[in-house]
């Protein structure tokens, strides 16, 4: 009988950069430019700094270049920090159905390895888009149990998108493809429970090493079963349950839309959790059609929908990571600030005393309306009661994460990546950069994107 990670392995090296719609490339560019961007921002954050200088990490020179730091050195440890740094901010895309994010999985892998092997442009985002359907089709099997069970789906599925965008990029079979998919069941590891600190983006760097790594050891002839999905004591009993998924649901309709185009890498326009961006949307608008300031407010009332209240209803962070797991702090930095930025984020912002004293006056639940089980949507409802008793209310449903559905404008796109890019490159950098990841259909080698970001004069030049 064909395995899963058989039938896995054939779609993977089924696809072709002909078979690509145009809708399928421009968000996998999108979603390759945005992680790039929130990589390099990313990159001297305290998480990505401290498992850097862990001894024996990076201390081999190599050809793969760890983002912000101008060093190089193996694909294995450049992918491990890449992928701290990736997620450091929180601020990478997500996707409904991974139940995470789907491209820091890809992207780390992918340009670490673009800076060892001769990898196009093009092979690049044919990459991408194939580990994008991997991981998201799995994540259609086995959620919502396997999000709600309490894994992070970014790192335990995630990795068999790293594995898929690798698997191509090495050249494998498909026999070293179902075997490095089965190595990837084992390595696979990620819980929830370390949401707001710094090992949720430990999660991402390992997932990534860890399926690169796979790739690389099914290559040499390293041996794993490629029956370690559906076996009794395999990856579908041990991680979901008897009764809590449908395989079928994952190979139906393979790339009819491809995922990438529908529902796509929806971006973040603020660095935080995505579960409290409908929070955050509902309150500027609130702030912005009523002129509130936080004297006004007598009470706030935050409703959403019960799989993102879990993880966000904490009134009282201690930390900037924590900060970003808090419905309670980014509502109330929407009322104070008018935004919620990186800087809300840096050193002791979280105990700024404005927003500090709104959180006080902040109550979370369960909207009644959205309750439904088989609905996952990011939607919240946020009710001011002002000391002068009226009752404001702003209901956001649908427009809170900027995907193909309701993507970003140009503007504001380019004004997220120049937010985060410009801590790592110097201003006319940021733009020469911008148009380089836009064009990368035409770049003929990897190579040039990270020797840009190094500095490398002549990679300037070009780009330039």
């Amino acid at each position: 009988m064909t395995t899963i990670a058989h039938r896995l392995a054939e779609r993977i090296h089924a696809v072709s950069w002909d078979d690509l719609p145009e809708e399928a490339i421009h968000w996998a560019k999108i979603g390759i430019l945005d992680t790039i961007a929130v990589t390099l921002a990313g990159a001297t954050e305290e998480c990505t700094r401290i498992a850097l200088a862990t001894p024996g990490v990076a201390e081999a020179p190599g050809p793969a270049l760890i983002y912000g730091h101008e060093q190089r050195t193996s694909v294995l440890d450049a992918a491990l920090i890449n992928g701290v740094a990736s997620h450091a901010l929180d601020f990478d895309d997500v996707n409904n159905h991974i139940g995470g994010h789907p491209s820091v999985p890809l992207v780390p892998a992918i340009m670490a390895l673009g800076d060892w092997l001769d990898v196009s442009g093009r092979d690049a985002l044919l990459a991408y888009v194939t580990g994008f359907e991997v991981e998201t089709r799995i994540g259609r099997g086995v959620n919502q149990h396997h999000y709600e069970k309490g894994w992070h789906p970014t790192a335990t599925l995630g990795i068999f998108g790293t594995v898929a965008a690798a698997s191509r990029l090495l050249g494998l079979g498909l026999d070293q493809t179902a075997t490095a998919l089965g190595l990837a069941v084992s390595l696979s590891s990620g819980v929830k429970a370390n949401f707001g600190t710094m090992t949720k983006p430990l999660h991402i760097g390992h997932s990534v090493r860890n399926g690169l790594f796979a790739a690389l050891l099914a290559r040499d002839g390293f041996t794993a079963n490629q029956g370690a999905f559906e076996h009794h004591q395999g990856f579908l009993k041990v991680f979901n349950g008897d009764g809590t998924h449908d395989m079928e649901r994952t190979f139906a309709e393979w790339g009819q839309p491809w995922n990438v185009a529908q529902p796509g890498p929806n971006l973040k326009q603020f660095p935080c959790c995505g579960s409290t961006h409908g929070a955050i949307n509902a309150m500027l608008r609130l702030r912005a059609e009523h002129g509130l300031q936080p004297d006004d407010v007598a009470d706030i009332e935050v409703l959403t929908t019960p799989r993102r209240l879990p993880h966000t209803d904490n009134p009282n962070p201690r930390t900037g990571l924590e900060a970003k797991f808090s419905i309670h702090y980014v509502t109330a930095r929407a009322l104070s600030d008018g935004a919620v930025k990186l800087a809300h984020f840096d050193g002791q912002a979280f105990d700024d005393d404005v927003p500090r004293a709104i959180m006080g006056k902040v109550r979370t639940g369960i909207h009644p309306d959205m309750n439904d089980p088989d609905h996952d949507g990011y939607g919240a409802e946020v009710i001011v009661t002002t000391k002068d008793e009226r009752e404001l209310r702003h209901r956001v449903d649908t427009e809170v994460l900027r995907g193909p559905e309701y993507p970003m404008t140009e503007l504001e796109f380019a004004g997220k990546f120049t937010d985060c890019v410009s801590r790592a490159l110097p201003e006319n950098g940021v733009e020469a950069l911008y148009s380089m990841l836009q064009g990368l259909d035409v770049v003929e080698s990897l190579r040039s994107v990270s020797d840009f970001i190094a500095g490398d004069t002549s990679a300037t030049q070009a780009a330039e």
